[in-house]
């Protein structure tokens, strides 16, 4: 009996401190920005929304844009259409309800989808460089490296790097016990404000998350630019100024795309350990969750000039 009191003890404790939900405290806590925030978010949800499912039924719908550069491209647009519903809903729920509810659950599915698809968009930004690099420094083989059946590989491999990624992280943050608080101080269910809660040991979930963040960030990186490296030192040796300038255009979307997701990507979780390092993390956050996404089909839409030709045809289409 004396055995068994301790552990009643534990049990209750246990069951008492438990975490079932979590508040989010949202982008801010000022009244008068509520609102502006809220149609400013709603804007942004709609823009990203119509902007990508619009690039998808381009490329869908037009056979001239059926090669593997658009293949990636409908990918991506795939990616940060899904990924518009992984947080934004929930963002404006902040703004219009005084306490934002998320159950654990709910928290744990959407810290899962958002590493899913950030990380899934990490590798075809990746494939997309090494596409560029095989089309303009391997002209002659292109068909041939970049097959329907190799395009398909990558963008499955892309799918199940990303789903192997969330798995690891959303395992690692289940195991761990939140007992004293359950409140995020963030707009969403991200890795480092829900291990700031947790009253249990942190250590191998920050181990894991810096060597599979790392190892990403690292291949990933180096994969884009060594391609890129290769790109300019072709266009740097061609003969014909109209060729170099053709093949850095066919970049140049690529290019702005890739600094803006990881330039708002290292503002984000790259910063010091300050006081206001939270609210600066959350402000940087801002434009790597909901910018990056939103801008994305527009920088396609507006260098691009087989875009800017389909949607004249479709356009032509629907009118007649």
């Amino acid at each position: 009996s004396f055995l068994q009191i301790p552990s009643m003890k534990t049990m209750a404790m246990e069951n008492d401190s438990s975490v079932t939900e979590f508040i989010l405290l949202g982008l801010t806590d000022q009244p008068e920005l509520q609102l502006p925030l809220f149609l400013l978010f709603l804007v942004n949800y709609a823009v990203t929304m119509v902007g990508n499912l619009s690039l998808m039924n381009l490329i869908f719908l037009n056979s001239h844009l059926h090669t593997p550069m658009y293949f990636f491209l409908f990918n991506l647009s795939f990616i940060d259409f899904c990924y518009s519903f992984v947080c934004t809903p929930k963002m404006l729920l902040c703004f219009v309800s005084e306490r934002n509810i998320i159950s654990f659950a709910g928290c744990m599915t959407q810290l899962f989808f958002f590493c899913f698809f950030v990380r899934s968009e990490c590798y075809v930004l990746t494939a997309m460089a090494y596409d560029r690099y095989v089309a303009i420094c391997q002209p002659l083989l292109y068909s041939v490296i970049m097959s329907p059946r190799v395009c398909s590989l990558l963008m499955l491999g892309s799918y199940l790097m990303g789903f192997a990624g969330a798995m690891v992280h959303t395992g690692c943050m289940i195991r761990l016990s939140f007992c004293d608080s359950n409140v995020i101080n963030h707009y969403m269910c991200d890795i480092l404000p829900l291990l700031q809660l947790s009253c249990s040991s942190t250590h191998v979930n920050e181990l894991v998350s810096s060597v599979v963040v790392g190892t990403v960030v690292i291949v990933s990186s180096l994969i884009i630019l060594i391609s890129y490296a290769l790109i300019l030192y072709n266009v740097l040796h061609m003969s014909s100024a109209k060729g170099s300038s053709k093949a850095m255009s066919t970049c140049g979307s690529h290019i702005v795309t890739v600094g803006l997701f990881y330039g708002f990507g290292l503002l984000t979780h790259v910063k010091p350990s300050t006081a206001g390092a939270v609210d600066e993390g959350k402000f940087f956050s801002v434009f790597y969750t909901f910018g990056v996404q939103m801008l994305n089909p527009l920088i396609y839409s507006f260098r691009n000039k087989d875009v800017k030709l389909a949607l004249m045809r479709t356009l032509k289409r629907i009118t007649n």
